[in-house]
């Protein structure tokens, strides 16, 4: 006889969630250096260095602040490590790689890779 697990919450389309974290993640480097290259200009006096055809300043710091936040304090550290690694080097690594060089077994991998993609999600509400 099967076991039925009840949950308050509604089922997701991971793969779904999983595009929408991997894309946010991977704009995530690009509004970082961003915000570097603004605060850099304030501090030079030169605001207009480059013509800019947005005004979401503050949406960008937002997101940046959030992302860290999830990062740093919705994984454990092989969570962190793994996302470090797979979404926010410039370098892309296959998943072998970067399991074999955590000294960690593939479903092991796996299993944390899901989890912090799911955690990530959860603390920004894409979920």
């Amino acid at each position: 006889m099967g076991v039925k697990q009840f949950t308050l919450l509604e089922p997701v389309n991971e793969k779904l969630v999983r595009q929408t974290v991997i894309r946010e993640l991977k704009n995530y480097r690009a509004l970082k250096v961003q915000l570097i290259n603004k605060k850099e200009r304030e501090e030079a006096g030169m605001i207009d260095l480059f013509p800019s055809l947005r005004k979401e300043n503050k949406l960008v710091e937002l997101k940046v602040k959030q992302i860290e936040r999830a990062l740093k304090l919705s994984l454990d550290e092989i969570e962190r490590k793994i996302i470090q690694i797979k979404y926010l080097e410039s370098k892309q690594l296959k998943d072998i790689n970067i399991y074999m060089d955590l000294g960690i077994k593939k479903e092991k991998y796996y299993e944390k890779k899901g989890t912090a993609i799911l955690n990530i999600a959860t603390s920004l509400g894409i979920i």
